[in-house]
């Protein structure tokens, strides 16, 4: 049965971590807070997030050590050539409190963001960043990079031209957003993928086939989501969630298994339905 620790290059990272996007100010350091109070110990931020700050004073101010919280942070489309992102790292692990981080990931491609792939005029070439970024984790200031958004093609350029190993891909991955070839690949080369966005921004919490999957189990369609996603092998995850009790039943997913034929019937790919949850989350900020 999936565990709450996954394994990626002989590192053991956790499961179900917590999602900061669109958390902000006190509500984003009472999340953390609260989060690292029930038990999480990975939480992911951004550059881009503008809450490196209030993240960094909950894990400060929490009981927790952070030597045993996986911190993950991105860097910005501004800052990719070599010295951005030197100078923006710096800034993060100031804003953020910490010597080191656990994990960098370059945020998006050289292009703009899901439904609109035109790219950036004047973009870093890639390999320059990936160069920065092992300057990092030869220095130790990065234990692991990685990138974020990238699809197949994306991750096995980045994978041959990186110095150090990419240890992992954040993309959306939910049962709306097919990932079966990232998947597959990611496996073969041992590159922990990272899901988020698991439920859809809110998407499968009406959905019927998730409901009647989690009343055998006495789980919610959210949980049950959050469940099928770190049921594929080499799959961790990171909601986002702000109050205790969506905080506390979204790492309640260790104690069921979905079954094969579960798996295969939640599954169902959906460019609409997935559309919508990225609309849905877009006219609610």
């Amino acid at each position: 049965m999936t565990g709450e620790t996954v394994t990626a290059r002989g590192v053991e990272v956790p499961t179900v971590g917590l999602g900061t996007w669109r958390l902000r100010g006190d509500d984003c350091r009472r999340a953390v807070e609260t989060a690292l109070e029930l038990g999480y110990r990975h939480v992911d931020t951004a550059q881009a997030y503008g809450n490196e700050r209030r993240v960094g004073a909950a894990i400060r101010g929490s009981a927790v050590d952070r030597e045993d919280v996986f911190l993950t942070t991105k860097l910005d489309g501004g800052n990719r050539d070599r010295e951005s992102v030197r100078r923006s790292v710096t800034e993060s692990c100031r804003r953020l409190d910490t010597d080191y981080l656990d994990c960098l990931l370059i945020h998006w491609p050289n292009a703009k963001p899901p439904f609109s792939p035109v790219r950036l005029p004047g973009a870093t070439p890639l390999g320059e960043t990936l160069d920065a970024m092992a300057d990092l984790v030869a220095e130790g200031r990065v234990r692991h990079v990685g990138v974020s958004n990238f699809d197949v093609r994306l991750l096995d350029r980045a994978r041959s031209r990186s110095e150090v190993p990419i240890f992992a891909n954040q993309v959306q991955f939910n049962p709306y957003w097919d990932q079966r070839s990232l998947l597959s690949y990611c496996r073969r080369h041992d590159v922990l993928v990272t899901a988020y966005s698991p439920l859809c921004h809110g998407g499968v919490l009406h959905d019927d086939v998730l409901a009647a999957v989690g009343r055998r189990y006495d789980k919610t369609a959210a949980q049950v989501a959050i469940r099928w996603v770190i049921q594929h092998e080499g799959v961790r995850t990171v909601p986002k969630a702000t109050t205790r009790e969506h905080l506390r039943a979204n790492r309640e997913v260790f104690d069921f298994e979905l079954t094969e034929a579960e798996m295969e019937r939640i599954r169902r790919p959906s460019k609409l339905r997935a559309f919508a949850g990225f609309a849905r989350s877009r006219l609610s900020g």
